[in-house]
């Protein structure tokens, strides 16, 4: 047998580590993104950042609710993002239901034009170093984004290619928009072009005469449904395990929420989780059952006690589901 002199030895370890050290490092780095997106009980428990809308819209705040809610991956709102990349602000949205006169309203719309043209510009010449870093702040924190809600069907194609290059900088899988034939026919090219999910998130239309879910999925095999549990029961009344079964390889995410069913007095109505229609523990152990890698997102949206606020409701939610996944 050789044997190597000890100063060899020594010098042969030394060689073995400095090669090896790459894939320590990238063990390490593996072994922490697994643990910053672990799931419960095998299902990705998340939440989407309009559930804190009555609180904030800062991006570091977020970090904060994530932190105190115990929710580790987001679909994020773009205008969260777009804030913190520095988007010349637009006025403030009216309220429904607000009174103004038809002079107020026409300098409403004027301003808003101004804003909106601003934001367009910035938009199609905007660097992507503010959602990377953006990205980071939050993979250190733990917190994955695995979808952006940008909404761009109506942006201009620049736009648009804007929002899948900021959706790709923030390590999301794609960006969200309303359900809509011709969303769905316009994104679905972009989403090919980019090679990232165009997903499409769902209101009432189910309950429409007519409406299937396939009409939309059949412009490109890059999109994708945000599928809705809790409109869905509002406007059909049927269970949305029967959706998700047929769909899951087509389902990127699930807005979990709770609502009493069509033809129910109140019907459509927004509840407590456990108090309305919605079976959200039949949707979550389906999910659990088959393994299938859909996010599974609290959407707060029933009426916050007095006593509570946005942050301590969505907790409660998240509760819920770890409850109904043991």
């Amino acid at each position: 047998m050789y044997h190597l002199s000890k100063s060899k030895q020594k010098s042969l370890f030394l060689i073995l580590i400095i090669l090896a050290f790459p894939l320590l490092f990238w063990t390490c780095s593996t072994t922490k993104s697994l643990q910053k997106t672990k799931s419960s009980e095998g299902v990705t428990l998340g939440a989407i950042t309009y559930s804190w809308r009555s609180m904030s819209w800062d991006a570091k705040e977020i970090l904060k609710f994530c932190k105190a809610t115990g929710v580790n991956s987001l679909e994020l709102m773009g205008s969260v993002a777009e804030d913190y990349a520095g988007i010349p602000p637009a006025p403030p949205r009216l309220r429904r239901g607000t009174k103004i006169s038809p002079e107020e309203r026409t300098s409403y719309r004027k301003k808003l034009a101004i804003a909106n043209e601003a934001r367009r510009k910035w938009r199609i010449a905007a660097s992507m170093d503010k959602f990377i870093e953006l990205r980071k702040m939050y993979e250190a924190a733990g917190v994955d984004i695995h979808i952006v809600k940008f909404s761009p069907a109506r942006w201009t194609d620049e736009e648009i290619d804007y929002a899948f290059n900021a959706a790709k900088a923030l390590g999301a899988k794609g960006i969200t928009n309303e359900i809509g034939l011709e969303a769905a026919e316009k994104l679905g090219k972009f989403a090919d072009k980019h090679q990232l999910y165009a997903i499409f998130h769902n209101h009432l239309q189910p309950g429409e005469p007519g409406f299937n879910f396939d009409d939309y999925l059949a412009f490109s095999p890059m999109n994708m449904l945000n599928f809705d549990v809790g409109h869905y029961v509002g406007a059909t009344g049927k269970d949305p395990n029967e959706i998700i079964e047929k769909y899951h390889d087509r389902i990127i995410s699930l807005h979990l929420k709770d609502k009493t069913a069509k033809g129910k007095k109140p019907e459509n109505k927004n509840m407590p989780w456990g108090t309305g229609d919605t079976p959200i523990t039949e949707i979550l152990q389906l999910i659990q059952k088959n393994n299938w890698p859909i996010h599974c997102d609290v959407e707060l949206e029933y009426e916050i006690p007095a006593d509570s606020d946005a942050v301590k409701e969505t907790a409660k939610c998240v509760a819920y589901c770890k409850v109904a996944l043991q």
